[in-house]
């Protein structure tokens, strides 16, 4: 799922990034990778800490489209502005970029990113069935958690189309308790990241696999 959440990096980065003078060229795939590792470990970290239900709300908030009214929403959510101030700064400390030049280049490549992956994870359209909400957790719990993609656990696409009324509405078939869902969630993307350190390698290592 790490490679759809690249790919549409580049695809808003096109402009925002590599047609930017702002933006040296030898450093365009470098930036991007950035880019993608924000978005990534934004929402481990929100999720370590036990905010997984704060994922929920961004994904099942209404008014997501493609348009600049859904974008703007995006920008007023406490994670998304985590998100794009922590971008700016890399982007300032690590690439000299001017404070100005990077705010512009966070505030939109951040929030456009996200705005397309929620829409596509909470599409039906069947040309959307490469971004789904169980590959997305999988990926940011370095599969600590077992999903219904993974084979036998909780079907996290499921719970997010019954909080938002669309799709197949079947998150296990049965009842289930959310807090235990955040538990598990918690517990496994904590577990992700002890797995990451005791390896040596990282969430950056596995985005700049995807440079081709």
């Amino acid at each position: 799922m790490l490679d759809q959440l690249f790919n549409l990096v580049k695809q808003f980065g096109q402009e925002t990034i590599v047609e930017n003078p702002e933006v040296p060229n030898e450093y365009n795939q470098e930036v991007m990778s950035e880019a993608t590792k924000t978005i990534a470990s934004g929402f481990q970290n929100v999720m370590a800490g036990g905010g997984f239900e704060n994922i929920l709300d961004l994904f099942k908030g209404e008014g997501h489209s493609s348009n600049q009214n859904g974008i703007r929403g995006l920008v007023k959510n406490p994670m998304v502005s985590m998100m794009v101030g922590y971008f700016i700064n890399k982007l300032v400390s690590k690439y000299r970029m001017s404070p100005s030049a990077a705010s512009k280049v966070s505030n939109n490549l951040i929030p456009q990113t996200l705005n397309s992956l929620i829409i596509k994870i909470k599409s039906t359209d069947p040309q959307n069935d490469a971004f789904d909400f169980n590959d997305l957790i999988g990926s940011l719990t370095g599969g600590q958690v077992a999903t219904a993609e993974s084979g036998g656990g909780f079907d996290f696409q499921g719970l997010l189309n019954q909080l938002t009324g669309s799709g197949s509405v079947n998150p296990g078939g049965n009842a289930f308790d959310l807090q235990d869902i955040i538990n598990q969630v918690t517990k496994g993307t904590q577990q992700g990241h002890a797995q990451q350190a005791n390896s040596g390698g990282g969430l950056m290592d596995l985005i700049k696999g995807f440079i081709s």
